[in-house]
């Protein structure tokens, strides 16, 4: 028996790092998933970004649990797409009572500053609003109660420390995001519908160079007073953060609404 048995969970930027931890973790708890991401190469992005053959992984890796899993390409800045892609799932696995908007992009690129902010912003606030505006009226509707986490990051917690677009998109984006959570979590709690915020320190994915944080801070000396952690590591694992999520959308914190978890080994209480 898993503390998510029976319930269905709608995961953005599921195809590899975060998002695809998250699925597992939740899959291993009982869940079935409705997985997006967008599969595809954005200008602004200095990484190499998720592929049709990561997404096809994710769902391997949930079948191996024993569950079901509707995988979809989607941008989550195209609330129709989305939706469709959402709907798509839910026909066939039921209502989601559990919703991750974990699709998020980091700042680089060869782009322009207009570009960098526009897209930085447009993914990892706009795509999070979009999440929930697709998923919320169907969760209300069920009368079932749900939960909902959004990903923040410690920059959405702390001020950025380069004045560059890329940058200050992401750290703006992330401190909407929290101000996203604090909203719903107020305006849907009479649904019984929890929404929190997990806001991690670095992370070892492709996004954050697989946590080397040295190489990072090589690359961009100004970033080396954020990233440094209480606790003497680099960075945490996917599955630190995906070991959060899972309590918070459990039972186990089903009085737990509109708060931040911090997943960053001291990252922000050592400044």
């Amino acid at each position: 028996m898993g503390k998510l048995d029976g319930k269905v969970a709608f995961i953005t930027g599921a195809a590899r790092g975060q998002g695809r931890s998250h699925a597992v973790r939740l899959a291993a708890e009982g869940a079935d998933i409705i997985a997006i991401d967008i599969c595809q190469q954005l200008q602004s992005v200095g990484y190499a970004m998720s592929t049709t053959a990561d997404l096809e992984q994710t769902a391997k890796e949930v079948e191996a649990h024993g569950r079901k899993i509707v995988t979809r390409e989607a941008d989550v800045r195209d609330y129709r797409a989305l939706r469709a892609a959402l709907e798509e799932g839910m026909e066939e696995l039921g209502p989601v009572q559990i919703v991750i908007a974990n699709a998020g992009i980091g700042p680089g690129g060869m782009a322009s500053s207009d570009q960098q902010w526009e897209e930085v912003i447009g993914v990892n606030l706009t795509g999070v609003w979009h999440t929930g505006r697709a998923a919320i009226p169907a969760m209300v509707k069920a009368g079932h109660g749900g939960a909902i986490v959004l990903t923040s990051s410690t920059g959405g917690l702390t001020g950025a420390p380069i004045d560059a677009a890329g940058m200050l998109a992401y750290t703006a984006a992330k401190h909407g995001v929290i101000g996203l959570t604090r909203s719903w979590a107020n305006s849907l709690a009479p649904h019984f519908i929890r929404v929190n915020s997990v806001a991690p320190t670095t992370v070892r994915t492709p996004m954050a160079g697989d946590g080397n944080v040295a190489e990072i801070i090589e690359h961009v000396p100004q970033l080396a007073g954020s990233l440094l952690n209480a606790i003497p590591v680099e960075a945490v694992d996917p599955i630190d953060v995906s070991n959060a999520i899972a309590w918070l959308v459990s039972d186990e914190a089903r009085y737990v609404t509109g708060s931040v978890i911090p997943v960053d080994a001291g990252n922000v209480n050592r400044r």
